[in-house]
Order: structure tokens, then C-alpha cells, then sequence
């Protein structure tokens, strides 16, 4: 049996998803590392899409130096397709993202999609999320508040949320100036109720699940290929 390492398997389901690309629309796009072979696909295309809105600084650098316009989230009234990876993804199409620290813009452009196509390799499948340490932005103010919430419990699941920081020890800053609490040891049950709470509480900016907003189709990188789940 060939050997595919999980690189290749990233490479396989970012460059898959140019098959549900529309020549002259706008897309979303994500970022992370499965979503840079989506970004150098898009530049290859014969037909280039008309541009695209961007969850991330990373991703807005990339798309330009390929000639990709990119456009402010405000100036489109909605998106054909929304194309990003995922921390986890369960069998209901569920995620956990915002382990690259994008997850703000992330939901904030998969809400105006019409479709979520979710790009990973087969490590991120899952039968229950929260393996995963759940990113959550959060203003600084709130932090121990937050924190104490979770260690509490949020819909039967209680887990340790630990300030992200950089290498140096300062406190991660997002593109949006706010910090992130990953929270460890949760095993996320109900999704879409366990978002919704976690988003009413004050001084949380935005939780990474992504329930309300899941995906549609989860194109997954394995050794065999690319497996295509519809949700």
C-alpha cells in the first residue's frame, strides 16, 4: 500500500474542491492549511472566479498575489459557496474550527454562503466533537468569567479552558484584536444548543462550533482518496 502522508491528503481535498467552483462568481474562502491548495487551484483556473471574500490576513495576501480580487464582506449581499477547513467534523456535518485563530471571520463568511464546503484530511473525522480543544474568541475583559463558565459546565459537558499564547508567552491577538480561550476535555453532545449557549455569554465574540453554520459537503483527504460526505 502507497504511503500518503497527511499533507498529501490536505493537498488532495483543497485542490478537489475547485470542482464546485463557478467561473465569474464570488466565493468565500478560508484559510489554514488545507485552504492554501484550494487558494494556489483557484489561481490555475482558465476561467478566474470574479473574487472572492476572505476570512483571514493570511488568506487575503494570498489571494491577491495570485491577481484574486477580494472584497469586503459588507459589499456582498450573499456567497455562491463558502470553501474552508475544519478542526473536527462529526457525522452530522458539525464542526470545530479556529485553530488557526480565524474563527470570527470564518463564521462571519460561512453564514453568507449558500454552501459550506468543508476541505480536511481524514484525521478530523469524528464521532463526538471536543476532542479537539475548542477555540473561543473572547474580549480580555472576560476571560476568567468564561473560563469559570466552563469549568462549571455548559449542557452536561465541563472542560478546562487555557489562555492561547504565542511562543514568546504574550496572549495571542486575533485579526480582530480579542484573545482565545481553548477549552480542553468537552464531548459536545448537541452542537447546535451547546453553540447557541455558549454564544449568549457575555464577552464571548464567537465559539468554534460551527452548527449553525455547518458544512454542506466535507470533501476528506484519505489514504485511498477523496471521500465526499454530504450532509
Amino acid at each position: 500500500m502507497v504511503h500518503v502522508s497527511q499533507d498529501e491528503q490536505k493537498r488532495a481535498a483543497g485542490r478537489a474542491a475547485i470542482a464546485y467552483v463557478t467561473p465569474g462568481t464570488v466565493i468565500g474562502v478560508g484559510t489554514g492549511s488545507t485552504v492554501a491548495p484550494f487558494i494556489e487551484a483557484l489561481g490555475e483556473m482558465p476561467e478566474r472566479i470574479a473574487g472572492a471574500v476572505s476570512s483571514s490576513e493570511r488568506s487575503t495576501a494570498a489571494l491577491l498575489a495570485l491577481g484574486i480580487p477580494v472584497l469586503d464582506a459588507n459589499t456582498v449581499e450573499g456567497l455562491e459557496l463558502y470553501v474552508d477547513g475544519a478542526d473536527e467534523v462529526d457525522p452530522r456535518g458539525y464542526l470545530i474550527k479556529g485553530g488557526g485563530g480565524a474563527l470570527t471571520r470564518e463564521k462571519i463568511v460561512a453564514a453568507l454562503a449558500d454552501r459550506f464546503i468543508c476541505i480536511a484530511d481524514g484525521s478530523k473525522r469524528v464521532d463526538v466533537l471536543g476532542g479537539f480543544p475548542l477555540p473561543v474568541e473572547v474580549i480580555p475583559m472576560a476571560e476568567a468569567a468564561v473560563t469559570r463558565r466552563f469549568a462549571a459546565g455548559v449542557l452536561g459537558t465541563a472542560g478546562e479552558a487555557r489562555l492561547r499564547r504565542t511562543a514568546d508567552g504574550s496572549p495571542y491577538v486575533t485579526d480582530n484584536g480579542q484573545h482565545i480561550l481553548d477549552v480542553h476535555g468537552l464531548r459536545i453532545s448537541d452542537p447546535l444548543a451547546f453553540e447557541s449557549a455558549v454564544n449568549d455569554w457575555p464577552g464571548v465574540v464567537t465559539v468554534g462550533v460551527f452548527a449553525h453554520q455547518k458544512a454542506s459537503i466535507c470533501l476528506l483527504g484519505t489514504p485511498e482518496g477523496v471521500q465526499t460526505l454530504t450532509f
